[in-house]
């Protein structure tokens, strides 16, 4: 018991280590239960400038969203920005999808994607997970650089036929716009 409480067996972390980034104050965790005012604060924090039909909008999704999560993030935040704000239009949609993987430490992905204009687009890639294949296969058809920022899949049921959501919040790399307090806020996209 002493040899594990002692300060040289182990290393102390701080929150920048593991990627959080510390501020003076306590952030205010959102959940099913936040209402419009801590939303609206929590978004003036961040940058956010809304008006009272954008804030409603917002606060709509961002009750569905925390219904299917536990904690809603700063980047589940932003994305929910970026989607009433930016009200960009979908460009592509998912025709169809194969994923095969094993235990050889690689993965394949056969895509299909469908743009706007109705033309089908196909491609295939490796990699070495099934994630990693598939958003690599992505990118062969749209051809953006994106980041990853979030990926966590839920399920819904158990057994062998449980059913699952996946949430995911991809921004796009070296484009961005500053707000009216100065912070610089990058285009940021999510799918449930």
């Amino acid at each position: 018991d002493g040899l594990l409480k002692h300060r040289g067996t182990y290393e102390i972390l701080s929150p920048e280590d593991i990627g959080y980034e510390r501020s003076n104050e306590a952030t205010m965790v959102l959940g099913k239960l936040s209402g419009r005012q801590a939303l609206k604060k929590r978004l003036k924090e961040l940058g956010y400038e809304l008006k009272k039909d954008e804030v409603e909008s917002v606060f709509q999704n961002f009750k569905a969203m925390a219904e299917k999560k536990k904690r809603v993030t700063d980047v589940d935040l932003k994305a929910l920005v970026s989607d009433k704000v930016c009200d960009v239009e979908p460009i592509w949609k998912l025709g169809g999808l194969e994923v095969t993987c094993g235990t050889m430490n690689f993965s394949s992905t056969t895509i299909e994607l469908v743009r706007i204009d109705g033309t089908t687009h196909v491609a295939c890639s490796v990699g070495k997970g099934p994630v990693e294949s598939t958003f690599k296969a992505v990118d062969l058809i749209v051809k953006e650089a994106v980041k990853v920022h979030e990926y966590s899949l839920n399920t819904i049921t158990g057994g062998t036929d449980a059913i699952a959501t996946i949430h995911v919040v991809i921004r796009k790399e070296n484009a961005h716009s500053c707000t009216s307090t100065g912070n610089i806020v990058y285009p940021t996209f999510r799918y449930c």
